[in-house]
């Protein structure tokens, strides 16, 4: 696929982009790089460096903490159309990623190098209303997530993660280690 491609694919999931003057586009389609991993690969470790505003144009990959037991918390997961909560944070805040990400799935992203994304930061007030606002609907899914995990009953917890993830038959399709680890 010709990075033309790639850039028409990324616009389409993230229309928002479309609304920056044409300098700030011209200067966003520049400095996008598009970055695959193929399923399994390590996106990011904790205390790695957040060098990009990362945007997920295919695929999947699932962010987690792990304690030195070996116990897992699914985060959330970040699919086509969406960005990293905690990349965005870690950019932000000039701070080192706190969990694990992996990709599920073959996965595709449009990176925005830190240097590029600070610049736009600072220049377009409508990248950085994009930035605020889907950072804001994040962190406000990881919040819920918490709350879920601290005050919902299991049973409750089980049952709505299954309808979530069942496909249009009603059929999950995961193993229960990955329902454990996914549910947390």
């Amino acid at each position: 696929m010709k990075n033309s491609d790639y850039i028409e694919q990324w616009m389409a999931l993230f229309p928002e982009l479309l609304e920056l003057d044409e300098d700030h586009q011209k200067f966003l389609k520049d400095a996008v790089k598009f970055k695959r991993l193929s399923q399994g690969d390590i996106a990011y470790q904790p205390g790695w460096d957040c060098k990009n505003f990362l945007m997920c144009l295919s695929g999947q990959t699932r962010v987690y903490r792990s304690s030195e037991t070996g116990r897992e918390i699914l985060l959330y997961k970040v699919s086509s159309g969406q960005t990293c909560v905690l990349t965005t944070s870690c950019l932000m805040a000039n701070s080192t990623f706190p969990a694990e990400s992996i990709a599920e799935q073959d996965t595709l992203l449009a990176a925005i190098p830190e240097n590029k994304f600070n610049a736009l930061m600072a220049q377009s007030m409508r990248f950085r209303e994009f930035v605020h606002n889907n950072y804001g609907e994040l962190l406000f899914d990881l919040i819920t997530l918490v709350n879920e995990v601290a005050f919902s009953r299991v049973d409750i917890r089980l049952a709505r993660y299954l309808l979530k993830t069942a496909d249009e038959d009603n059929i999950v399709h995961s193993t229960h280690q990955q329902l454990a680890l996914d549910y947390g």
